[in-house]
């Protein structure tokens, strides 16, 4: 394979801005085309009882299964169908309940009948998004949503890109439209975020804290041999001190440094800091490192609102969990 020589008129990073600014400018004019098709789109998606089928060929069709998986994260049940492989008995995989969103810059590609087809006999909802309105899947959709006329950005002006980002763009205006409709909140969408990062940044701290027998728990009137004993045998650096079990002071190892002469024959009440900062269970965990952090402080204790001790959460752990 020969390689052309660099266009002497241009560099890589002009030929980069170039298509960006080209790309964005024909986003604007799509946000510009939406109209009350748009409103139809997100209300046939909406009051669908089965599930949302996104379907293409060729890039169309790798836009669309980010579409399909971006619906599916924010509440939408969804999965992307190969048009190819619908006509070899993956039409069995669409219900008359489902909503099919079928993508095609030309609405033209022979691989589309099959399933326009399908749609269409059995009255099974479907939304195009294509780039000609007089094309055979814009004129058979129940909802045709139409592209601008913008030409593509590629040096050649052929290859999908300008097309493939608004489709790509406008398939994310869909999702987040119907998802606010919806009211779709941070708890719902952690149910389908449990892993990494996204997930840990929606953990509660009733998820994570330490509770029951573990608890380094004393006395106001323990003795700080026993009280050291305890930190000791927990490894935690803290002891909660609690009567009742209602929170009335921490020790920490610092406490216990500024404390020095004569710890030994003082109680806990003696050395305990009065008022330590705290967090309820409900709160997210990353809420819990903010108030560590802005207060030095390694850990917080867990109590409801009648400060009874419900448990203690460490920053360690929660740098564990990939909160940090």
């Amino acid at each position: 394979m020969t390689l052309s020589a660099p266009r002497p008129d241009t560099t890589a990073l002009q030929d980069g801005q170039s298509v960006l600014l080209a790309e964005a400018a024909a986003l604007g004019t799509l946000a510009e085309a939406l109209d009350a098709r748009f409103v139809q789109a997100v209300e046939m998606i909406l009051s669908t009882r089965g599930r949302l089928i996104v379907a293409g060929i060729g890039k169309s069709g790798h836009v669309g299964r980010k579409i399909a998986a971006t619906f599916a994260s924010t509440g939408t049940p969804a999965h992307f169908v190969h048009a190819a492989e619908a006509s070899h008995g993956d039409l069995g995989m669409i219900t008359r309940e489902d909503v099919v969103l079928l993508l095609s810059k030309s609405g033209e590609s022979a691989e589309l009948s099959d399933l326009i087809s399908y749609t269409r006999r059995f009255g099974v909802s479907l939304i195009s998004i294509s780039g000609n309105a007089e094309s055979t899947l814009a004129q058979k959709s129940d909802i045709a949503l139409v592209l601008p006329d913008v030409p593509e950005v590629c040096a050649i002006g052929m290859a999908p890109t300008t097309s493939t980002t608004m489709s790509l763009a406008l398939g994310d205006a869909l999702a987040v439209a119907v998802m606010r409709q919806k009211g779709f909140d941070p708890a719902q969408f952690h149910q389908f975020h449990p892993g990494g990062k996204l997930g840990a940044q929606f953990l509660r701290v009733g998820e994570l804290m330490y509770t029951g027998d573990v608890l380094p728990l004393v006395a106001e009137d323990q003795p700080m041999e026993d009280v050291l004993m305890r930190m000791t045998g927990t490894g935690y650096g803290v002891a909660i001190i609690a009567e009742g079990g209602r929170l009335t002071g921490i020790i920490t190892d610092g406490d216990l440094r500024r404390n020095m002469d004569g710890l030994m024959t003082r109680r806990a009440g003696d050395v305990a800091t009065r008022d330590p900062k705290t967090i309820g269970p409900e709160a997210l965990v990353s809420e819990a490192v903010a108030v560590m952090n802005g207060n030095k402080v390694n850990a917080l204790c867990v109590i409801d609102e009648a400060r009874q001790v419900l448990g203690m959460i460490r920053l360690h752990d929660c740098l564990r969990a990939g909160v940090i």
